[in-house]
């Protein structure tokens, strides 16, 4: 499992962002049964950045908390059979990790819904990580239903993780 984590803004939060994802991800993948050895990319940015991102990337002209690039096009969530399908635009040549995607996360954002919901920044940055990685996965929250197993799913990786809202 190898992740990347690049900062383009100055703003820093006080915990190693490379730890946090690692862990994050590592048990997001072991809760989906991922077959393959896996890699992610992060990149921390401000309000701003990511409103940039959002507008050249989804056409949408608005900041958000976090934004998620799948590599790969489930048909299934979590159902990475169809990496085999897809197997040269999704296994890096180098190492043979599956390439899930790349996550842009607000710093600003962390801290402010870190405030607002009464939580620590490491509580809300693991969130959006976890949130972030089901994306990945091929999970969305269009619908109520898939809304709730994605909560559900977020929430199962933090409490092995004994990160709460604490």
């Amino acid at each position: 499992m190898t992740s990347f984590v690049e900062n383009e803004t100055k703003l820093q939060l006080p915990f190693d962002m490379q730890k946090l994802l690692d862990s994050v991800m590592e048990e997001a993948l072991n809760a989906e049964n991922c077959p393959y050895e896996a890699c992610v990319s992060l990149l921390l940015t401000d309000g701003p950045g990511i409103r940039e991102y959002n507008k050249n990337f989804r056409d949408r002209d608005a900041e958000t908390d976090v934004l998620s690039f799948p590599n790969l096009e489930f048909g299934t969530p979590g159902d990475f059979s169809v990496a085999e399908k897809q197997e040269a635009d999704c296994f890096d040549p180098e190492s043979g990790e599956l390439v899930l995607g790349d996550i842009i996360l607000n710093v600003s954002r962390v801290r402010e819904q870190a405030e607002e919901y009464g939580h620590s920044e490491y509580r809300e940055a693991a969130f959006l990580l976890a949130h972030s990685l089901f994306h990945l996965c091929g999970y969305d929250h269009m619908e109520e239903a898939e809304a709730a197993v994605m909560e559900e799913k977020q929430e199962a990786v933090l409490r092995k993780l004994s990160i709460t809202r604490d």
